[in-house]
C-alpha cells in the first residue's frame, strides 16, 4: 500500500471530503483545474531536484566529500 499524504496526516473518509468541500467553495469550481496543474508542476520540479540530488550524492566520494580533481601534467 503506497504511503500518500491523506495516510501520512491520517485524513480518511469525512474528513478528507470536507477538506475538498472547503477548497471547492474557496477557489470556485473554474480555478480547480489550474491549481492542479499548477501543484502537478510543483511536484514534478520537486521530483526532478531531489533526483539530482541524489545523484550529486551518489557520485561524491564514500565519505560524502568530492574528489579533487587531478592537474594536467602539462599546464
Amino acid at each position: 500500500m503506497p504511503i500518500t499524504i491523506a495516510s501520512i496526516m491520517n485524513l480518511m473518509g469525512p474528513d478528507m471530503m470536507v477538506i475538498l468541500l472547503i477548497v471547492l467553495l474557496l477557489f470556485g469550481a473554474k480555478k480547480l483545474p489550474e491549481l492542479a496543474q499548477g501543484m502537478g508542476r510543483a511536484v514534478k520540479e520537486f521530483a526532478a531536484a531531489r533526483h539530482e540530488v541524489e545523484r550529486e550524492r551518489s557520485h561524491s566520494g564514500a565519505n560524502g566529500v568530492t574528489p579533487p580533481k587531478l592537474l594536467d601534467a602539462k599546464s
